[in-house]
């Protein structure tokens, strides 16, 4: 009897660990509406060579939700940003989106960095009802696909490629140019706006030519181009790229060539990269100077104490990401996924960026964009 007594005891405290822990799991996995925190999902680069942009946007969005914390949060709920590591990958991408749509505490996701990895990732985002809002993704295709679910706060390639044409027209008065890009689903897209606006306008396109991400040496293409005589190189990508690319033109004896490229190079690591020899370089960007806009300095201040660091340019957008979801989060009826996907189309809010909704297919209707140059090492607005 007192065996029988000792395993009867056994199983009953074995009986009682599996309830605690079925218990903790539950809490855990509780929707948002059961639950004193909101989780709003977060995905970018956060390791490797964009891992500084990625970076940018991560704090951007903490800076919008923390403001919110501070005043007692939404309905006595506070907000938490749900970080993860995309690592610019499009196969990442698709498994972070998996797991942010297995965990239904997570109302809605900003994200993703990378066109190549929203776009993947968005299907996942779609099946699960779960509201995507991408900070940065420019390629027009995200919202192309009929996902009632996508939104972004920047505005398109559709858009940048052409503005950059007219600029190498218009401004710098060139004809001919190279064209650049990555292969990726940005890079590509961006370069093939600006190739057929540059086109049409009656410049010259020398050579068409793809490099990829991670490669550093770029002599022999270089030198091939210098063999064309362009007056500008046009690149579709981003800038770990691109500041190797501009050391080599310099070094070479490329000066006389206008470089010019669009937002995923207009970014402090940039120059860090390239150095002394980033002055000179164009690059276009999908909203306003952050010297042009109203609070700026309290944004900048603020971000500076808080982070250690001066903000990139994309700080802006991963904050009005932010601010889409809280908006959003702030009129539904319950914090839940499906009613944020019910009231996001209907989202109006002023930002860092300006006056943001959002048409039919889930853009904004913030269409500013912007040539910047370094001048001083330092990116400057053109007049």
């Amino acid at each position: 009897m007192k065996r029988f007594g000792l395993y009867g005891l056994f199983f009953v405290l074995i009986g009682i660990g599996i309830l605690l822990v079925a218990g903790c799991a539950g809490q855990q996995n509780k929707p948002a509406g059961e639950s004193n925190v909101i989780k709003i999902g977060f995905a970018a680069p956060l390791s490797g060579s964009q891992a500084e942009m990625g970076t940018y946007l991560k704090n951007g969005a903490l800076m919008a939700i923390d403001k919110i914390n501070a005043k007692g949060g939404i309905n006595g709920k506070k907000l938490e940003l749900v970080a993860m590591d995309d690592k610019a990958d499009p196969k990442e991408a698709v498994s972070v989106a998996q797991k942010f749509a297995a965990d239904p505490s997570i109302v809605a996701v900003i994200g993703h960095l990378n066109s190549g990895a929203s776009i993947p990732a968005s299907a996942i985002y779609h099946q699960a009802g779960l509201v995507m809002v991408s900070p940065s993704s420019t390629n027009p295709k995200l919202t192309e696909q009929g996902f009632n679910n996508v939104f972004r706060v920047c505005t398109t390639d559709a858009m940048q490629g052409p503005f950059a044409a007219k600029f190498v027209k218009d401004k710098l008065k060139k004809d001919t140019a190279v064209v650049l890009d990555d292969k990726t689903a940005y890079g590509q897209g961006l370069a093939d706006e600006f190739a057929k606006a540059f086109q049409a306008d009656g410049g010259k396109i020398l050579m068409r030519e793809g490099i990829n991400q991670g490669d550093k040496d770029f002599t022999a293409l270089l030198t091939k181009i210098k063999s064309l005589n362009p007056q500008v190189i046009y690149f579709g990508g981003m800038y770990p790229e691109a500041g190797q690319m501009v050391k080599q033109m310099k070094s070479l004896g490329m000066n006389k060539i206008d470089f010019v490229s669009g937002d995923g190079v207009e970014d402090p690591a940039f120059i860090k990269i390239a150095g002394a020899d980033a002055n000179g370089t164009y690059a276009s960007n999908v909203g306003p100077a952050i010297e042009k806009i109203p609070g700026a300095k309290a944004f900048i201040d603020e971000y500076t104490k808080k982070f250690g660091n001066p903000p990139g340019p994309y700080a802006l957008f991963g904050y009005d990401a932010a601010l889409a979801v809280i908006t959003a989060l702030e009129k539904a009826p319950k914090p839940d996924r499906a009613d944020v996907l019910k009231v996001m189309p209907t989202v109006s809010f002023e930002g860092m960026l300006g006056k943001t909704s959002f048409d039919s297919k889930g853009d904004t209707t913030n269409k500013i964009l912007t040539m910047f140059v370094v001048k001083d090492e330092k990116w400057q607005p053109v007049d």
